[in-house]
């Protein structure tokens, strides 16, 4: 079985560094565990891209280009081409997608 290629954008690495710095001022030891975490689930979609569901908020647009994998609290939001996995966002559960979407715009 080929193996996809799983590229972080510079958006979803900032997010990541985001939420890395944010744990790393409580406890230094807990926001490498979790950047560790979201990498290795991330580096899952070599193999198997489409196991990740389609993002639902998006689904209800007719939209079914993003899939998203979760590992609790945060989604990885990606989409596939070809033979390329690009990571494109790492978003907190807790918050409303389309609130983060729209944020995201207004950078």
């Amino acid at each position: 079985m080929a193996e996809y290629k799983v590229l972080w954008t510079e958006s979803a690495r900032t997010d990541l560094e985001t939420i890395v710095d944010f744990i790393a001022e409580e406890d230094p030891r807990n926001a490498l565990s979790v950047l560790e975490k979201l990498e290795k689930r991330a580096r899952t979609l070599r193999q198997f891209p489409e196991r990740g569901r389609i993002v639902s908020e998006l689904r209800t647009l007719d939209v079914f280009l993003y899939r998203e994998l979760i590992q609790r609290p945060w989604r990885i939001i990606y989409r596939i081409v070809e033979k390329r996995v690009y990571v494109l966002a790492v978003l907190d559960c807790r918050r409303e997608l389309t609130s983060l979407l729209l944020e995201r715009l207004a950078r």
